[in-house]
């Protein structure tokens, strides 16, 4: 132990510990967050110097006002059917997280993740990039798929486990892959897709090709490695990639004050790298939508990477193994002062008179009925341990290019074994 006595005129130290804003039984007050009105920081060129632009990685980009107009620079002043467009998918994605934990609760399978509050960041962003451009995503992400028209029923039956999982079993519940939707499998261990995410942008840019990639993570895995390694190769090789940094104010049950919140913006980590950063209100679409757009051109320009901190709030529990009541006041959902991004977008539609309740009524019974039907169709084909899935031997496939002498033996094994025990096809 060191001796104070010898060292008198010296403070003694403490440790900071972060606390978050509000414990459960708490009164929520955000009086103490300032939201900047729209076009407080207006939109740069994008070609502007990244050393120009610091003041973007501390404010708030929005378009949408507290009258649900579209105002200022970044209006991407999107035609209705765009808009309306994006107001189903994001729709589609909470019937499709409501129904989803429903069928978790009964038994069907083992684990959902629900993206509640944050649809409006994959949905808008993906309306934002090319069909071919590449995504990387985290298990929050799926509204990727929804915007690009992904088959729902592969995504029930890729959570079931079930026989027409395009896996085969391979995954977890809910870590999807789509190669030909630009879907990039994800993975359960924090931020390995952003290193992923780089080199594949790294080699479009060596081919010579126009496409450019997309990441995403949450606020607290900043703080792996991979995510600062991905920063220094994308900036060190002006690699045409857009990092998102989805910060939904929680990692599992920390506070993002773990994270760094409380020293600065997580935009501002893409400072130290001289990439542009810029911080978004993740629940207006518009914004959202902006902001990607004037990232991926400027990737498109081979100006490289940007930095884009969505913020926003994950309105519901972080998996269904969480119970966010054990470590966060029941009304912080409601008093978000950033509202709900569904709700806004549907009020700025009613707003420009292209959109009215009664439409909006008879949609979301649409996308329920079609959430449902998928559901049903998928369970035809089973549900998780329900005994109807892949036949075994299908585990050989899709590893190697050319499948090695021995594992074919195996395969072969396993096909016998299977028509000795299922003869006549009788196994599902």
């Amino acid at each position: 132990m060191t001796d104070m006595s010898r060292r008198p005129n010296r403070p003694q130290l403490s440790l900071h510990i972060p606390e978050p804003p509000f414990r459960p039984g708490d009164e929520v007050d955000y009086s103490f967050f300032e939201i900047p009105e729209p076009d407080a920081i207006a939109r740069p060129d994008e070609a502007v110097d990244p050393m120009d632009i610091h003041g973007l990685a501390y404010g708030l980009i929005r378009v949408l006002d507290f009258e649900d107009n579209a105002v200022g620079s970044w209006d991407p002043a999107l035609d209705p059917e765009t808009l309306l467009a994006m107001l189903r998918k994001m729709a589609l994605l909470r019937a499709f997280d409501e129904r989803m934990h429903r069928v978790q609760r009964q038994g069907k399978t083992n684990f959902y993740v629900k993206s509640t509050g944050e649809e409006a960041v994959a949905v808008a962003q993906t309306f934002a990039l090319d069909r071919e451009d590449m995504c990387f995503p985290s298990y929050r992400q799926p509204g990727i798929l929804f915007a690009r028209d992904y088959p729902i029923v592969n995504l029930v039956n890729q959570i079931f486990s079930n026989a027409r999982d395009p896996l085969k079993g391979r995954q977890l519940p809910i870590l999807y892959s789509a190669r030909d939707y630009g879907f990039f499998s994800i993975s359960g261990n924090l931020t390995t897709q952003y290193p992923n995410a780089v080199g594949w942008a790294m080699a479009s840019a060596s081919k010579g090709d126009d496409r450019i990639a997309a990441v995403w993570c949450g606020e607290g895995s900043t703080s792996e490695g991979d995510f600062h390694n991905a920063l220094t190769f994308g900036a060190v090789y002006n690699a045409p990639c857009i990092f998102n940094v989805v910060n939904n104010q929680y990692a599992i049950s920390s506070h993002s004050g773990f994270a760094g919140s409380e020293r600065t913006t997580f935009a501002a980590r893409g400072i130290g790298y001289g990439i542009p950063a810029l911080r978004v209100d993740g629940n207006d679409a518009l914004a959202v939508y902006a902001a990607t757009r004037w990232a991926a051109n400027r990737a498109r320009a081979n100006l490289g990477p940007s930095l884009i901190e969505l913020f926003t709030y994950r309105a519901d529990a972080h998996s269904t193994s969480d119970d966010p009541s054990s470590y966060r006041s029941a009304q912080e959902r409601s008093e978000w002062p950033l509202g709900d991004p569904i709700s806004r977008l549907k009020r700025h539609c009613i707003r420009r008179g292209i959109w009215d309740m009664a439409r909006q009524e008879t949609m979301d019974r649409e996308v329920a009925e079609e959430v449902l039907a998928a559901q049903k169709e998928a369970e035809q084909h089973g549900i998780l341990g329900h005994g109807l899935h892949h036949p075994d031997e299908t585990m050989f496939q899709d590893v190697y290019e050319h499948m090695p002498w021995h594992l074919r033996e195996q395969r072969d094994q396993a096909v016998r074994e299977r028509q000795i025990k299922w003869p006549e096809g009788e196994q599902a």
